[in-house]
């Protein structure tokens, strides 16, 4: 899930995908065979790896929703308190970012259509996108 802080010989083709505000980023690596790899990173903090780059975009969004998370100490199947504090979108939002997780699954959960789950995507999105703008308005870079 976390890639280490030891140099590897995949270090070398890692570019930047996505670059946001308050030193937050999507980098794209690739996996041992070669594949593509997404990983979220925030400041000193290297964070989980996706395959589809609209997962790892969606848990950078999560991540400015919630002014920031840390995933340790909450378990395999935790969910970290500044999540859960943020609300019904951010959470399913989170919870699409997790491995076999998906809008139908996130939707039973919440005991709504799947249509829902979309409209709280979208709302998490647009609010993280005010965030940034906010910060980057304020000479936050």
């Amino acid at each position: 899930m976390s890639k280490t802080d030891e140099t590897s010989p995949e270090d070398a083709q890692e570019s930047i995908y996505e670059a946001y505000v308050l030193d937050v980023r999507i980098v794209e690596t690739a996996n041992e065979r070669g594949e593509p790899r997404y990983r979220f990173e925030a400041g000193t903090h290297r964070g989980r790896e996706f395959e589809d780059p609209e997962l790892a975009t969606l848990y950078a969004d999560v991540y400015f929703c919630t002014n920031g998370f840390e995933e340790a100490g909450t378990g395999d199947r935790g969910v970290p308190p500044e999540i859960v504090g943020a609300g019904r979108a951010v959470l399913a939002s989170y919870f699409l970012t997790q491995p076999s997780i998906d809008q139908h699954w996130a939707a039973s959960f919440f005991g709504v259509k799947p249509h829902r789950i979309r409209e709280y995507t979208n709302w998490v999105r647009q609010n993280a996108e005010q965030i940034r703008e906010g910060a980057a308005d304020r000479g936050l870079a």
